[in-house]
């Protein structure tokens, strides 16, 4: 019985597993502005504009594409690991909250 599970798990992992979306932590947010609705976020990978990103913390689970970002009130198509930029945000965040890039 053991061993049916076993092989129906990995048959399912095998053949699900590519549909399913991943995601890859690609910063942190560290304050939020939320008479504008944006979002300052800590980067530890790069970010695009157009990627799609899901936001999750204690209370906080959304996706949104990134469409609108800033660094030093200039607008930019794309960040690098390191960089704390300005991202317009769908819905409220918080301080802590984890920024994941959303790959189908």
């Amino acid at each position: 019985m053991i061993g049916i599970h076993i092989f129906l798990s990995h048959a399912y992992n095998f053949l699900l597993g590519d549909l399913m979306p991943s995601k890859k932590e690609v910063g942190k947010i560290t304050h939020y502005f939320d008479h504008i609705g944006v979002a300052v976020v800590d980067l530890k990978d790069k970010l695009k504009q157009g990627d799609k990103i899901l936001v999750e913390g204690h209370t906080t689970n959304f996706e949104q594409t990134a469409d609108s970002m800033q660094i030093e009130h200039k607008p930019i198509k794309e960040a690098k690991k390191g960089d704390s930029i300005g991202l317009k945000v769908a819905d409220k965040v918080r301080a802590g909250d984890k920024v994941y890039r959303v790959t189908e």
